[in-house]
Order: C-alpha cells, then structure tokens, then sequence
C-alpha cells in the first residue's frame, strides 16, 4: 500500500510539474549536402564520428540534399559525406552546446584527382583542443560487444573499464578514492542516489546510446555528488529512418540465470519514440561471501520509456520514465545457513522528467527540466538470523528542477542556470541481537548499550522510526573561452544545503589547456572547490537522538557527546594532464590528480545486516595518477587500455554518524590510515575485433593489485568455519592487509546476420572469468565485509532484430 500511495503522488507531482521544462546535454547538426552548382544532393550518404569515443552514426539525404542529426553528446566530431559519381568530402566540427549548429558540404565531380579516402583517421581528431576536463565517452555500439558479468551489474560496470575507479563488490566502484558520491545525469535528470546492486538498482546500459565520463575538472553546473558525473544519453527514436523497429533478446547462464531483453524504437514525422523491458533471475544475484554459493538467488525487472517530440523549430520536448524493482536474498555465510538465516531485500524505483528546449535565437537557448525520482528499500528479517536480526523500510524522493542559458557570443560560451532540489525521506529500523555470544558480558567487546536490545538475554528490539525533508538551492556561471592556443573553463557554483545541517559553499572550478600543434599535444590544468553534500539514505538513522543510546560510554566521553550530524563534505581538488596523439593509430589522455577535504564521507555497515549507514571522519588526502590509452578501429581491430593509482589516506576522528562498537573506539584513538578505497593498480583492457562477414570477439581483462582489508588476526580467522578458507587469497601481514592481486579475463564472441544493410539476428557467446580465478574484492571490510569475485561462468545469447 505504500509503494501504492507513492506512485499515486508520483504521477500527480511529475504532471504538475509540467512547467518549463527539460536540459537537454546533446547537440543537433543540421545542414546540406551540395553538388557544384549548388543544388542538393539526394540520396547522399552523410556520417559523424569520433575515433576516440568510437561514436559513429549515419544517414541519408533527402531529396533536397538536407540531413540533420541528433542526440549527438558533446564533442569534436569529423563529418563525412560521399555519394556515387561525386568526390567525398569531410569536415571538422565542435558539437559543445545545445545551441543548434548547421554545416554544409559542396562534393565536386570525381576524377583521379579529387579522390578523398575518408575511412583514414584524421590525426587531429585523437586529441581535443578544447577539452580541460580529463573525461571520456562510450557508445552504444561497444556497450553491446562488452562481455559484462551476468546478474545484476548495472552502467557501473561499464564505467569500471575507464580510468579513475577502484572496483568493489556487487558493481560499486570507487571514483578516485571515494566511496562513491557519483551522480548519474540520464537524459538531464540527476540521480545521487548509491547505486549497487545491493543498494539500489542501477542503470540499465541497454538503454544507452552514449556515456561521457567527468572524472577531473568537473563543470560548474554538476554538484551534490561529483567524485564522478557520468552523463547518459538513452537511446531515441528520432532520426532512426523508420515507423517501428527493435529487438529481443533471450540469454542464460550458469547458476540459473535467465534473461530476456525486449526494445522498440521509431519515429513518424516529429515524433519519435523509444522503449525497453528487461527482466534477469539468477541464482547468484549478489556477489557471493564465502566459497559456497549459499542463499543468493534474485531477480530484477526493469522498464524505460522515452519520448521526443518538435513541435516547431525552434522547441523540443521530451518525456523520460524509467522504473525497475529487484527482490533478492541476502548471501549467508556457513554458519547463517546452518541456522536457517533467510533475510531478504527488495528495492523499488521510478523516476521521470519531462522537458523543453527553446531555441531563443540563431546563438542562445533555454532549457529547464522537471524530475521526479522515488526509491523505496525494505530488508525483511527471518527466525534463524545470526549475530542479530534486523528489518527496514525506507523511501527517499527526489524532486529536481534545473534551468539553463546557453549563449554564444564569439569566443565565449556562456551558460548559467539555478537549480532547485527537494528530498523527503522516510525511515523505519528495528534490530536485536540473537546470538548469546555476539556481545557477551565476559567479552573484552562488550558494549553496554546494547544490552538492553540483546533477545538472547531477554531484551526487545531497537525500533526507530523517522521522517524528513531537505532541499538545496544551486547557481552557477561558467563560461569557455577560446584564445588561439588557449582553451578558458571559468565557472563559479553557489550550494545552499538545508536538512538535518544548515551549510552553503561558494565553488570556483577553473581550467586552462594550451594546444601544442607542432606536436599534436594538448596540457591542461585545473582547481575545483567542490561541496559534497551527505548521501540520503540512512541518514536520519546515522543522525538521530533515538540512535545515539547505542553509542558505548566511552565514545561519548571521546567525542564529546553521542550525536554528532554528518556535515558536507568541502574538498580542495587540483588536477595537471596531457593528451598526446601518436601518429594515426594511438591516443593517450594521462592526468596526475591531488584532493584533501575535511569531514570525508563514508558508509558503515550496521553489525553485517546489509545496512549501510553514511560517517564521515575528519579529513582524507587523496593522490593519484591515470591513463587511457585508445588504438582507433584499424581494419576490424580497436583497443582501450586504462590504468589508475590512488592513494587514499584517512585521518579520524568521527565528525558525523553513528559510533557503535570496539572498531569505532579503535579508530578514534587511531592515527591516519589508509582506507579500503585505496588501490596501487588497476587496469583494464578491451579489445575488440569485427570482421566484415559479420564475426566478432571483445576481450578484456582487469588486473587489481588488491584493495585495502581489515588488520583481522590470521590465527583468529584460521579457527572460524566462515573465512578459514579465505586466508590464501588476502594477504593480513602486509601493512596494510590487502586482498591478494587478481587478474580477470572476460570474453565474448559472436555471429551478426546483417542483410540489405539491416541487421537480422546475432548469437554470442560469454564467459566470465575465463581462467576461473579465485579472488576476494574485500575482506571483512568494517566498511563493505567480505565478497568474491565471480567464478568463470558460461553464457549465451539470442538476439533477433525486426
């Protein structure tokens, strides 16, 4: 009924709001193609690509030579046109705005003289002049030929295969040495929400067309969560050159998994449209705990919509929807099993927005967005849960409203805009301890507070019940300059935080690159001052007075009191990096990266419930260097190669949340530490080669040299029946204890029937951790627990296209 009443006022809110409307974060192209004497060619085969993001759309003129493109993400681009009898020709286009922009190409009569080979790589496209952000793009096209893992791995698994992210358990990921504190832009509604795949659901990458990735230098109008932006154009209708047309897709693999995936997308005249369903089961949902694969089946289903319509123009509108839900099992460890644990999750979401953009003049736009997303959690307790049992329900809703000017006025780009959020949260908890042993009296742990909830010595359970609202009031200016050589990203956010806090932060963000054409090289350099607001869910729970009666005595004597609120997090971010072309065939974009922040952010994990509640410590210094290296598709073969350092060290006490048990006294009277986010190497690899009879093959493999662990006692974990066997894969005596390097290859290769220029059907096959490696992401974590990678898995797909 509650999930009932919330869709009610979801729909009732989301058309309400139907006021000025959406951002749209692509660009449109527009123009003609034109014999010598001027008139338009027809039929004539026009194309935009990007060798480095590996973008690559076409189409064809119509009978007045015109061709327009859309959806397109900001970026350099190089347009091609060619048609029978006629030379081809291209040029070189900036696509950074939603203004739309309007190129025309003349093609002159061929002979042997005017032959142009426009499959070459223009080597001035392997850099970007204007780029003083360190960021990178991804396709629909390589999406669909990567061999992701199966079950529930959600976009993040995507953007692991870029430069900046240390990889944990159930498809999180760190971005440069942060817990998380991402935010997703989908079709310009934001989502902050910690997406994992026990957290929350993730973003389906089925409904991608294309992903840019902001790890450095992150432009003025992002904020709230900007450890990463990863920006998400879904897939549209519009410009696909038919009424009706789509796929459905049908999978297994091993473990019981099944899936199936249906899509539809077309456009009449200007209306276009597109949608999807997916549902998955498996049953090894989550990433398992321990080498037996025990209590982890689940299954999620998940459904978008997307709608375009132009109804002059000078106007876009665009509705946007997206929904999905999971109910999973929690995976037990030996000893849980034996006690017939049987904890259960389920996570519900839905989100829309709804928009316009008005084309003011030939160089000025404007565009709002109104979204609306809600995501509800329940963890539901069983008779056998061992240490302690516990039960939540939560909901947290997010309502957005952004605006934007986008002006062009010579050299300067112009953009501005004020935004306004607002995040009512809900919240229920009850837990007690069940096992006698877990916090006995004669224990050296023993914490008196939680006496009074321990059922196995005749105490009742914790209940805590709690609602909320916050909001956050954005502006922001930021203008790119062009000066020759010279590339200017001035930008300047303003952030006013009111919830359980009261905080507000004026944010410079500054860039500056310098083009060295002599060598096709490209410096750059940054400083942002970022303001990280607190993530929602748990956090009336973290920072409440009814939770702070579990805080020992102590803590309190340590910190002064038990409650004491998680405030934003205020960082200091300073960046320097190159690009570097290699003749045609290779591109380097490297930067060397330097963060400090007060009032750091993390999670805990509440008595390994599956809780996650946010903390925050008093500071934490981050260094770190990355690299991606791209090889351009050259006769079928292309290749990425990404490599991140970090280094990331914490210093305590506790500035926020809630300070239960001997781990938080430990920290608090601790020096700086490194953190589990903290990794030496990461790398990762793809390769992909595509014939032209239709067969290809995508390889990749990661290698991590192991993220951060808990000091725990090799003697102590050799007598637990839960981890003995564990011990040969996490290395506890090196300081700090480490999970021991992995190297993990993923591969996948398939047949697509391609016939009259369409595609007809496609089956691959997959297999996940091809040499079945046996290696741990985390090892009993104070932050996350314990969790294995995935054993090698086998996998097939069906893919019919109509």
């Amino acid at each position: 009924m509650a999930q009932l009443r919330g869709i009610k006022q979801f729909a009732f809110a989301l058309i309400s709001s139907a006021l000025p409307l959406f951002p749209q974060a692509t660009a449109s192209l527009s123009g003609h193609i034109l014999d010598p004497s001027g008139a338009g060619i027809p039929a004539a085969t026009v194309t935009i690509s990007n060798p480095v993001a590996r973008f690559l759309k076409s189409t064809q003129t119509l009978p007045d030579g015109s061709y327009s493109f859309t959806n397109v993400p900001f970026q350099n681009y190089e347009i091609a046109a060619r048609k029978q009898g006629f030379a081809a020709a291209r040029e070189t286009v900036s696509l950074r705005t939603n203004v739309p922009a309007t190129l025309d190409l003349t093609l002159r009569l061929e002979d042997a003289k005017t032959k142009v080979d426009v499959s070459a790589v223009d080597k001035a496209m392997l850099i970007d002049p204007q780029e003083t952000s360190t960021r990178a793009q991804m396709s629909q096209s390589d999406i669909e030929r990567l061999p992701l893992q199966v079950a529930n791995r959600g976009l993040e698994s995507v953007l692991v295969t870029f430069p900046g992210f240390s990889q944990n358990a159930n498809g999180a990921i760190h971005p440069r040495g942060a817990h998380n504190q991402m935010t997703f832009v989908v079709d310009g509604m934001p989502i902050t929400d910690q997406l994992t795949g026990a957290f929350a659901n993730s973003v389906d990458p089925s409904i991608v067309q294309t992903v840019e990735l902001y790890t450095g230098h992150i432009p003025a109008e992002y904020g709230m969560r900007v450890a990463a932006v990863a920006n998400v154009t879904t897939k549209s209708g519009l410009g696909s050159g038919r009424s009706a047309g789509g796929s459905l897709m049908l999978s297994g693999a091993e473990y019981g998994t099944l899936s199936m995936l249906g899509q539809v997308a077309g456009e009449r005249g200007r209306f276009g449209y597109s949608a999807s369903f997916h549902a998955m089961k498996s049953n090894r949902y989550l990433d398992q705990v321990s080498l037996d694969n025990l209590h982890n089946g689940g299954n999620v289903e998940r459904a978008f919509t997307r709608l375009d319509f132009q109804p002059t123009e000078r106007d876009t509108v665009r509705f946007h929807w997206m929904a999905g839900r999971s109910s999973f099992q929690l995976a037990n460890l030996r000893s849980q099993h034996a006690r017939g644990m049987d904890q259960r999750q389920a996570l519900e979401d839905m989100s829309g927005s709804v928009g316009w953009v008005r084309a003011v003049g030939p160089a000025t736009t404007f565009d709002s967005t109104a979204s609306l997303r809600s995501a509800w959690a329940k963890l539901l307790p069983s008779a056998g849960d061992t240490p302690v049992t516990a039960a939540q329900s939560r909901q947290l809703t997010t309502f957005t409203v952004w605006n934007r000017v986008t002006a062009l006025r010579g050299v300067h780009n112009f953009k501005a805009g004020f935004d306004y959020q607002r995040f009512p949260v809900r919240e229920e908890f009850r837990f007690g301890v069940t096992d006698p042993a877990f916090n006995d009296p004669a224990s050296g742990n023993f914490i008196q507070t939680l006496l009074a909830h321990d059922l196995s010595r005749g105490g009742g359970l914790f209940r805590f019940r709690k609602s909320a609202a916050g909001s956050l009031y954005t502006g922001f200016l930021q203008d790119n300059v062009r000066l020759g050589r010279w590339q200017l990203s001035l930008g300047l956010r303003y952030d006013g935080y009111r919830f359980l806090v009261h905080g507000y932060q004026t944010q410079p963000r500054v860039g500056l690159a310098y083009h060295l054409r002599e060598t096709n090289t490209v410096f750059r350099a940054s400083y942002n001052r970022t303001y990280q607001t607190p993530p929602n869910e748990n956090l009336l729970l973290s920072n409440s007075e009814e939770s702070s009666v579990l805080v020992p005595r102590n803590v309190r004597e340590r910190l002064g009191g038990a409650l004491v609120r998680v405030r934003p997090e205020r960082q200091n971010f300073y960046e320097a990096g190159v690009q570097q072309a290699f003749g045609r065939w290779l591109s380097l974009n490297a930067s060397y990266y330097h963060k400090d922040a007060g009032d750091q952010h993390d999670n805990d994990n509440f008595f390994n419930t599956g809780i996650i509640f946010p903390t925050a410590l008093a500071r934490i210094r981050v260094n770190g260097v990355q690299g991606r290296l791209v090889i351009p598709e050259y006769r079928g073969f292309s290749a990425t190669l990404s490599v991140t350092h970090a280094r990331a060290v914490s210093t305590p006490p506790f500035t926020g949340g809630l300070f239960i048990g001997s781990s938080a006294i430990q920290l608090l009277s601790a020096g700086p530490f490194v953190i589990d986010h903290d990794q030496k190497i990461g790398a990762h690899a793809v390769m992909n080669y595509s014939s032209r009879k239709g067969f290809f093959v995508t390889t990749t493999m990661r290698h991590d040299s192991g993220l951060v662990t808990n000091p725990s006692d090799s003697a102590v974990v050799a007598a637990d029946r839960d981890y003995f066997d564990l011990l040969p894969y996490v290395n506890l005596s090196s300081n700090p204890p480490r999970t021991r390097p992995r190297t993990i290859t993923d591969a996948v290769a398939g047949y697509e029937r391609i016939r009259e220029g369409r595609r007809k059907w496609e089956a691959t096959v997959q297999i996940s951790n091809l040499a079945n490696r046996t290696a741990l992401y985390n090892f009993q974590s104070l932050f996350v627990g314990t969790r294995l990678v995935q054993p090698r898995t086998l996998g097939v797909r069906l893919r019919w296209f109509f």
